[in-house]
């Protein structure tokens, strides 16, 4: 069986008694990162074998773990921080595991997203989670001038270094919108900004900002809509 077992985005306290009993019993664990896996293991006792599993070498990982699971071993996916597959690994050994026949189990927890807009004041009862913006501007420019003209909520996640040209193109496809910046939630300097997108921008030239941030977006107004079409 694969568990995806979802970790803390920041606190370590975050994590479920679930989680860590699952973690505690599967035979492997793969992680995005060993460095940071292990501050998490080390701290809740957790002695699994680890296995490196990210981006750039799943394609050739993923045939091993699917046959360690065939084999009868129990394994679990982690990020490094929140659940796996959201914006992160996790989708290609899903579909691999289910297409094996294998059983492929949640252990819900964090997500930044749902964190984030459930304090943003925006409406969230309907929502886009976008993660994160393609790199290439042609891409970039394409989905967000789709996104533009939704009514719902927008979530994106934003990288520190890209941070601000990223913000300026959705304020460019946008237009002005209420918007909700979370930074390091749950962690120490945890952040949350109220403005709309021009000012944050305004207020983020020329400072350096550390840590992942989630960005939620107000959707279009309807009258705006109308007078758009």
């Amino acid at each position: 069986m694969l568990f995806l077992v979802a970790t803390p985005i920041g606190n370590l306290a975050d994590i479920t008694l679930r989680a860590v009993e699952t973690l505690k019993k599967v035979d492997w664990v793969a992680v995005e990162d060993t460095r940071r896996a292990r501050i998490l293991l080390k701290h809740y006792d957790i002695s699994a074998t680890v296995e490196l599993y990210h981006d750039r070498n799943q394609s050739r990982k993923t045939p091993r773990l699917i046959k360690l699971l065939q084999s009868g071993q129990s394994g679990a996916l982690i990020t490094d921080a929140g659940t796996p597959g959201i914006a992160d690994p996790g989708f290609t050994l899903v579909r691999s595991a289910l297409a094996a026949g294998i059983d492929v189990r949640p252990i819900p927890g964090p997500v930044a997203a749902v964190a984030a807009i459930t304090v943003s004041g925006l409406p969230c009862d309907r929502f886009v989670f976008e993660g994160y913006l393609p790199r290439t501007p042609a891409k970039r420019r394409r989905r967000l001038e789709a996104l533009s003209a939704d009514e719902r909520t927008v979530v994106f996640y934003l990288s520190p270094h890209r941070y601000l040209s990223d913000l300026r193109e959705i304020l460019k496809r946008f237009g002005d919108r209420r918007a909700c910046l979370a930074r390091e939630m749950t962690k120490v300097y945890e952040e949350f900004r109220y403005e709309s997108l021009a000012k944050l921008l305004e207020d983020g030239e020329g400072r350096t900002i550390k840590g992942e941030l989630t960005l939620v977006v107000a959707g279009i107004d309807r009258k705006q809509k109308q007078r758009a079409t």
